[in-house]
């Protein structure tokens, strides 16, 4: 008879395979033993190759972090223990170094310096809190409208986008010319007012100024985040018969939140730090518009270099605790996930455990 040969993959090959399952004995618990042991070996290796892959690719941006961020903070650290030169009363002559004095300039600034800090700390988070807030809505209506279609829609966008790419010295010049005395500000309003000295005024033309400066910011991130909402999702709410506002509320603003909350870090952040647009729109040493970066370099100009780093180690902490609280509070929502690490992880829990039975099986 002639030999007949069935080719592999066949449906015969296959029900000898499933036979031959069948008969064979079950594994040991050795053998399985190992199964479990060789699979946590090789994601052991995968994690390390994971690793060491990310490290060698993160190590430049923390290398470049380290000699402009680290360093310059420790060093700030450091000069903020120390003094002013100045007389030595044990020899009657000027120091050539400055003395050690711990933790003098911080007594000093909750102290004697106590009123000038807590001016300069009120008027930082005064400006952060008005310009943040009105560059939010500001920066969402101009985001909604550079997200529209029209003719000229390019003209506008760069239009709105202009401020932002002015640099903030020039800004302040430019603003400052219109606050003056005889400025565009007071022919518009018709009244007279001392933009540039110390009072109320002053601090409205710096919120105008920054606001007018860093809206565009917020618009341009914001538009970002437009462009990736389908449109097939506000056909569909138009259907079902949602007006503008309901699909502003329950659409464009919980799908655009988490660049929007970005945004608001960044300019919050960017805001505390705020020191050369009111040092040059309204000048130094204003009380009603002093922040504690102006404070921080008046010290300094003035070769106190120990309370001038003192006061940056103390904003560098505001900013810190700020950022800090920020991302702790709203730090599901910064990255938008929504809860989808965890189901990811949760899915890729049961992909391994599923694996390990197909191994057993197959053992």
């Amino acid at each position: 008879m002639a030999d007949i040969k069935t080719p592999p993959g066949s449906a015969a090959d296959d029900e000898a395979v499933a036979a031959d399952r069948h008969t064979r004995p079950p594994s040991s618990p050795v053998s399985l033993r190992h199964t479990r042991m060789s699979l946590r070996r090789t994601r052991t290796r995968a994690t390390t190759g994971s690793g060491r892959m990310a490290a060698l690719l993160v190590s430049p941006t923390l290398l470049v972090l380290s000699i402009v961020v680290l360093y310059p903070t420790l060093m700030a650290l450091k000069g903020s223990l120390y003094g002013a030169k100045g007389l030595d009363p044990k020899t009657g002559f000027i120091r050539t170094t400055e003395p050690f004095v711990g933790l003098r300039n911080y007594t000093d600034i909750f102290g004697a310096a106590g009123e000038r800090f807590w001016n300069a700390f009120w008027n930082t988070t005064f400006f952060t809190v008005f310009t943040v807030g009105l560059e939010t809505l500001i920066g969402v209506a101009m985001a909604l409208i550079m997200h529209k279609a029209f003719r000229g829609r390019a003209l506008v966008r760069a239009g709105i986008l202009v401020p932002w790419a002015v640099p903030t010295a020039i800004s302040a010049l430019l603003w400052r010319w219109i606050f003056n005395s005889n400025g565009i500000a007071n022919a518009v309003i018709g009244h007279q007012i001392l933009w540039t000295t110390e009072g109320v005024h002053a601090k409205v033309a710096v919120i105008i100024a920054e606001v007018w400066k860093t809206a565009p910011f917020i618009g341009l991130l914001v538009l970002a985040g437009l462009q990736v909402i389908p449109t097939e999702v506000y056909e569909a709410a138009r259907i079902d018969g949602a007006g503008a506002l309901g699909r502003f509320w329950h659409i464009t603003l919980p799908l655009v939140k988490p660049a929007l909350l970005v945004a608001v870090l960044f300019r919050g952040l960017d805001a505390l730090r705020m020191f050369d647009l009111p040092y040059i729109l309204i000048g130094a040493q204003k009380n009603s518009v002093e922040t504690l970066s102006m404070l921080a370099q008046n010290e300094a100009s003035n070769v106190r270099f120990g309370p001038a780093s003192a006061y940056a180690v103390l904003l560098f902490l505001y900013v810190l605790l700020i950022a800090l609280a920020f991302v702790r509070v709203l730090g599901t929502d910064l990255v938008g996930d929504g809860g989808t690490a965890r189901r990811g992880a949760g899915r890729s829990r049961r992909r391994r455990v599923t694996a390990l039975r197909r191994a057993e099986v197959t053992a």
